[in-house]
């Protein structure tokens, strides 16, 4: 697809969003948008009970999900950072690959450290392990299987 360069003549290609950006744009808004509304009183019960950290918060993002304020600023960081890597095929791959890495250990670590334990930090509850577990898998699955696809246009991904 060719566009005019409002800059100057001549035209700028631009490269349609692969599948595997467009997921790593989408991943990354989510995580953006549920990193804000863990900061939403109504939308995070027992708002005023949440700490910044450890399983002593007792704030509820929907009611279901238990939440810190350093909980919610990884969400937002999380997003911001998929956002970003959606810019690029390989950034989008590596946001995916590595970020489902990190949400296969959280589940991990939530099966291991959750619960009022002073090991549980973060903090998450059962709820939270499981959300966990099934991003990994998407999150991996995605970087591996759209990895093996051809491009759009017949030559190999890049």
């Amino acid at each position: 697809m060719s566009q005019n360069n409002s800059r100057g003549a001549g035209t700028t290609t631009r490269r349609a969003r692969t599948t595997m950006q467009t997921v790593a744009l989408v991943m990354g808004v989510v995580f953006l948008l549920v990193g804000i509304l863990g900061f939403i009183p109504g939308i995070t019960t027992q708002y005023d009970t949440m700490s910044m950290a450890g399983h002593e918060s007792r704030g509820m993002l929907l009611g279901v999900f238990q939440v810190s304020y350093l909980h919610n600023m990884v969400h937002v960081v999380f997003g911001v950072v998929g956002v970003l890597a959606a810019r690029t095929y390989a950034a989008s791959r590596a946001y995916l690959l590595f970020g489902g890495i990190i949400y296969l250990v959280l589940w991990i670590y939530g099966l291991v450290a959750g619960g009022a334990t002073s090991a549980n930090f973060v903090p998450v509850n059962n709820a939270d392990n499981w959300l966990h577990l099934a991003l990994a898998i998407v999150m991996i699955g995605a970087a591996l299987l759209l990895s093996r696809r051809p491009a759009a246009d017949g030559r190999a991904t890049r």
